[in-house]
């Protein structure tokens, strides 16, 4: 097992996402992507060509499309959020947000993670921002019930409460994994219902630092990604209801923003 620190340092990584649907209508797909990893400590004095933290450029990193929504500094509200789960002592360290910026102003995010570390390092806890394409956004905290370092072997689950896709019930559990290398990051999820694996998915990249060439990279590869994302979502449902995979309606989202 790696459990080692790692760098924190700001980095685009380029890789792809996989979607592996293991039920009724088998179904998979992968796209490349890019995705960037920000450390929050040094948010507000990032200064990259191309990208703007609150303010418009080519690309952007908006406070109002996380958190609270309202456009308060992200830092103190997901420090306040884990004091308020009794994970401020465990994640004393630094805290790291995965995204998807706007590109020419627009962005669909599914999910966007807050990877939150120790003083040294290691880490700790990760929110899992999630979004549908009804507006309603929930996020799940996990950790380890002892709050012990996550390696990337560890398994953390999750009980599913919130709408995502409507051909899949809201029930069952997510169990998550995460590496966090200097090189390499990688998610990878798993939607299990009554025993059994419904869906996987991976979102993974290779690292680079966050500058001019590769933002620059990112636009001449992807310069239609974020509405790339959104249009993928409704192509590859379409599919799913061609092959007239059973249809669930959304239910009314959790009362609470926050499942821990």
């Amino acid at each position: 097992m790696d459990s080692s620190p790692h760098d924190l340092a700001p980095v685009v990584c380029f890789g792809a996402v996989l979607h592996e649907r293991r039920t009724v209508a088998r179904h998979r797909f992968v796209y490349p992507l890019a995705f960037l990893r920000l450390p929050l400590s040094d948010l507000q004095a990032l200064r990259v060509p191309l990208l703007g933290i609150d303010r418009a450029a080519v690309f952007s990193v908006h406070a109002e499309d996380h958190g609270p929504r309202d456009g308060r500094p992200l830092l103190p509200w997901i420090r306040d959020l884990l004091a308020r789960h009794g994970l401020a002592t465990a994640c004393d360290g630094e805290i790291v947000l995965q995204t998807l910026p706007r590109l020419f102003g627009y962005v669909f995010n599914p999910v966007s993670f807050w990877f939150c570390h120790d003083r040294a390092g290691h880490l700790r806890a990760v929110l899992a921002e999630v979004n549908n394409t009804f507006g309603e956004h929930h996020s799940y905290l996990i950790h380890h019930p002892d709050l012990r370092p996550i390696v990337p072997d560890d398994e953390l689950r999750a009980r599913k409460v919130f709408h995502v896709s409507p051909f899949f019930p809201v029930e069952g559990e997510y169990r998550f994994r995460f590496v966090e290398r200097r090189a390499v990051h990688a998610v990878q999820l798993e939607y299990w219902n009554h025993g059994h694996c419904d869906l996987v998915t991976r979102l993974s990249g290779r690292a680079v630092p966050l500058d001019r060439p590769a933002m620059i990279r990112w636009l001449l590869r992807f310069p239609f990604m974020t509405l790339g994302v959104i249009a993928r979502i409704h192509w590859q449902a379409l599919r799913l209801w061609s092959k007239k995979v059973p249809f669930f309606r959304k239910p009314e989202p959790p009362l609470k923003e926050t499942t821990p």
